[in-house]
C-alpha cells in the first residue's frame, strides 16, 4: 500500500490568529498554504474575507486565492477536488501542503475520504424538479428543500437549482438527508495529517472580532462591498459572506451604517462560535490556546513539537 502523504492542518475561529502562525508554520516546516476558507477563493473579495496580503505571505506559496469570479459558485465537492489536486502537486515537488482556514465542512470534505456520489439517484423525480423551478421559480424548489432538510438548504444558494435539486432527490431516495448520511460514514483520514486547532478564551476572541470590523472598516470595507452593490451583483454565492450582506441591507436602504456595522460584529462572533462548534464535534482536532496571556515563542515551539511527534517529521530549526 503507498504511504500517505503528510498534511498539515491549521483551523480555528476568525480572528484567533491562523494567518500569522500559518506563516511561520510553513518556514519551519518547508510548506505551502492551500486557503481553507471558502470565500478567499473569490477574487477581488479582499478585505471582507481577511484575505492574506503578498507583505503578509513572506514568500511563502498560497493557493486557492482568487481563482473565481464573484459571480460563480463553488460547491464543498469542487473544493474537494481541487485541494486534493494541490495536496500531490506539493507534495511531489517536495514541500509540506497546508490547509489553512475556517470553513470546516471545506476542510473535513478534503481531508477525509466522503463520497458525495454514492446516494442513489431517480431521473424522474428529478425531471419534476427542474419543471417546478421553471414553473414556480427556484425560490419555490429552495423553500422546499428548506421544509425538509435545513442544513443543506443553509449551505446551497436558491439559484445553485442543480445542488437544490440534488439534496431533494437523496432525501426522496434514502429517506436521509445528505448530513444524516454523511454522519453515518466512518472516513478515514487520507493524508497522514496534523491536526492544529487554535482556540482562545470567548471575550478575547470576540473583542478581537470587533476591533477586526473596525480595522477591514478603516482599510476600505465599504467602498469593496459597494463596488460589487454597483457592479449589480445580488444572487451570488459570494455576496452571502460576512461583511458583504450586511452591507448590501445597509445600500439598500433596510439599515443605518451603524446598524449594519453592529449586525456585522454580531454575525462574525455567531459565525466564530459555530465554526468551534463544528471542529470539535466532527474532526479530531489537537487544540492549543492563544489567550493573549500565552508566550508567543513558547506556543510556537509547542505546536512545532506536536507537528514533529505527529508526522515524524524534523522541523528546519
Amino acid at each position: 500500500m503507498d504511504e500517505k502523504k503528510k498534511l498539515i492542518v491549521l483551523i480555528g475561529p476568525t480572528a484567533v490568529g491562523k494567518t500569522k502562525l500559518s506563516i511561520e508554520l510553513a518556514k519551519n516546516f518547508n510548506g505551502e498554504i492551500i486557503s481553507g476558507d471558502s470565500m478567499q477563493i473569490y477574487k477581488g473579495m479582499d478585505i471582507g474575507t481577511a484575505k492574506i496580503t503578498p507583505e503578509e505571505m513572506e514568500g511563502i506559496r498560497h493557493h486557492l486565492i482568487d481563482v473565481k469570479e464573484p459571480e460563480e459558485s463553488f460547491s464543498t465537492a469542487e473544493f474537494q477536488d481541487l485541494v486534493r489536486e494541490k495536496i500531490d502537486e506539493i507534495s511531489t515537488r517536495g514541500k509540506m501542503p497546508m490547509i489553512v482556514g475556517g470553513t470546516g465542512l471545506y476542510i473535513q470534505s478534503a481531508i477525509y475520504d466522503y463520497h458525495f456520489t454514492d446516494a442513489p439517484s431517480d431521473p424522474g423525480f428529478r425531471r419534476k424538479l427542474e419543471d417546478e423551478a421553471e414553473e414556480k421559480g427556484l425560490a419555490f424548489l429552495h423553500e422546499k428543500l428548506d421544509r425538509i432538510d435545513p442544513v443543506s438548504a443553509s449551505r446551497i444558494h436558491p439559484n445553485n437549482v442543480r445542488r437544490v435539486i440534488r439534496a431533494l432527490e437523496i432525501v426522496h431516495c434514502t429517506g436521509k438527508t445528505a448530513a444524516e448520511l454523511q454522519s453515518e460514514q466512518s472516513p478515514e483520514l487520507l493524508y497522514d495529517t496534523a491536526l492544529v486547532g487554535l482556540m482562545m478564551e470567548r471575550e478575547q476572541l470576540y473583542r478581537r472580532i470587533n476591533l477586526r470590523v473596525d480595522l477591514m472598516l478603516e482599510q476600505g470595507l465599504l467602498e469593496e462591498v459597494q463596488y460589487f452593490y454597483d457592479k449589480g451583483l445580488r444572487e451570488c454565492q459570494s455576496i452571502q459572506a460576512i461583511g458583504y450582506k450586511e452591507l448590501y441591507d445597509y445600500f439598500e436602504d433596510k439599515v443605518s451604517l451603524d446598524e449594519a456595522i453592529e449586525n456585522l460584529k454580531q454575525n462574525s462572533r455567531r459565525y466564530a462560535k459555530r465554526q468551534l462548534t463544528w471542529f470539535r464535534n466532527k474532526m479530531n482536532v489537537e487544540w492549543f490556546d492563544m489567550s493573549e496571556s500565552y508566550d508567543a515563542e513558547k506556543k510556537f515551539a509547542e505546536i512545532s513539537k506536536f507537528i514533529e511527534g505527529k508526522l515524524k517529521i524534523k522541523a528546519n530549526t
